[in-house]
């Protein structure tokens, strides 16, 4: 591999690690370069500007969820089933992934997000409220607003991301299937009677 791209992924790395640990804000480039073993001015020939680093960080968080997504979505499963398969993997990934996870799912960017990266969380959540529509059409989930459903699915489930990513629970801990069986309880049309 290149020296430059794995400079590249050393800021990266050192950026993802510090952006989620510390916070956007108090994450200054001198200490992402000082992390990643780099000159400060380094960070400026792989990204514009710090916002371009985040940026960049979140798209790729956003395709790495999409793809559990696009996954789930292709399993010949029931709808239950595949929202199921869809939080199992997220806390698998929680578990593997936390800083990947806590970027995307946990923290809120506000007006640094770019037009890219709010289309790669679009891209996310119109996938998952596809797979709720496919429940609200088989009769299986409420009637309703499926972006409201998918905001509420994603805010219980966000329960055991936080959790695991903060090593408080590991992808085993009996919180974990609460959490998914009350994502679906949330939505599912069995709940509502």
């Amino acid at each position: 591999m290149p020296t430059a791209d794995l400079t590249r992924q050393r800021l990266v790395r050192a950026a993802l690690e510090l952006f989620t640990s510390r916070g956007y804000a108090a994450t200054t480039t001198a200490e992402i370069a000082r992390k990643a073993g780099v000159a400060e001015g380094t960070i400026y020939r792989h990204f514009q500007s710090k916002q371009h680093l985040l940026n960049e960080l979140y798209r790729g968080a956003a395709r790495w969820a999409v793809k559990f997504v696009r996954e789930t979505d292709a399993a010949a499963d029931p709808p239950r089933e595949k929202l199921q398969r869809l939080a199992l993997a997220l806390v698998q990934g929680a578990a593997r992934e936390p800083a990947v996870v806590r970027l995307f799912f946990l923290e809120r960017h506000g007006g640094l997000l770019d037009a890219q990266s709010r289309e790669a969380a679009d891209e996310f959540r119109l996938g998952l409220e596809a797979l709720i529509a496919q429940g609200r059409a088989g009769g299986v989930v409420r009637a309703g607003a499926v972006d409201v459903w998918g905001a509420l699915w994603t805010a219980v489930v966000s329960v055991a991301l936080d959790r695991i990513t903060s090593r408080e629970w590991t992808e085993t801990h009996p919180g974990v299937r609460l959490a998914i069986d009350g994502a679906w309880g949330a939505i599912s049309l069995d709940a509502a009677r």
